[in-house]
């Protein structure tokens, strides 16, 4: 009896390499849930082509992957890379995303003309005036940004912003760098005699807990952040 599946494809150097994936089990793995490779893989094959059954090479997977442990492989194929979902499985997720959104908004930010929150119905509706694109696999509250922009087009709304002051150690500085851009303005920025990257991020007050993980996760801890005012 066959089995469902769907595909998860990454890009090394130039050549892409797929996996035949449970899409239920893949899902949650790629949303952050821990499970063995033996939960969401389907054959321990990685292809170059999975239509054409097309299998790459023991060569091709240690030049790419450093190893040729399909499992291995397969874990970092579907965390660093695409998955494929399912039609089902993107509208439950933008829902959920589009619900967390609202949510977020509709708890900071204000109707500047009345400076009284805007209810959640009205919001909803704006981001469908608006043609607002979720994203199913990016923090909600990283989204925010962007879509205040498109928003702002059919819907006068303000969101409270608040001064954040970031530093980091040097090695961490140009992926850090990348993600603070997406969630908010890089005001200021200076490489301190400590070799430290600084900088002063405009961002959404209600964005603090998620600015934090941000710096923890990719300077294993040693970033600091904290709102302008607090002591240095």
């Amino acid at each position: 009896m066959s089995k469902r599946y769907t595909v998860a494809r990454v890009t090394k150097g130039g050549t892409t390499y797929e996996i035949l994936v449970d899409p239920d089990n893949a899902l949650k793995v790629k949303m952050g849930a821990d499970l063995p490779p033996s939960k969401f893989l389907i054959y321990e094959e990685v292809y170059r082509d999975s239509k054409k059954g097309i299998r790459a090479n023991s060569n091709e997977l240690q030049k790419s992957f450093g190893t040729t442990n399909i499992q291995e492989i397969a874990l970092k194929i579907l965390k660093e890379g695409e998955l494929q979902i399912t039609s089902e499985q993107r509208r439950r997720l933008i829902d959920e995303k589009k619900r967390q959104i609202i949510d977020f908004l509709s708890k900071h930010a204000i109707d500047p003309r009345t400076n009284t929150p805007i209810p959640p119905q009205r919001l909803e509706l704006s981001l469908e005036e608006a043609g607002v694109s979720i994203d199913p696999f990016i923090d909600a509250k990283k989204q925010v940004p962007k879509i205040l922009e498109k928003l702002k087009m059919v819907l006068p709304l303000k969101v409270g912003l608040a001064i954040f002051l970031v530093r980091v150690p040097n090695e961490a500085q140009p992926v850090v760098y990348r993600n603070l851009r997406s969630v908010g303005k890089i005001l200021k920025e200076e490489w301190a005699q400590d070799g430290w990257w600084r900088c002063e991020l405009e961002a959404p007050a209600g964005m603090i807990t998620e600015l934090v993980e941000l710096i923890n996760k990719y300077t294993s801890g040693k970033g600091e952040v904290k709102p302008e005012g607090e002591g240095r």
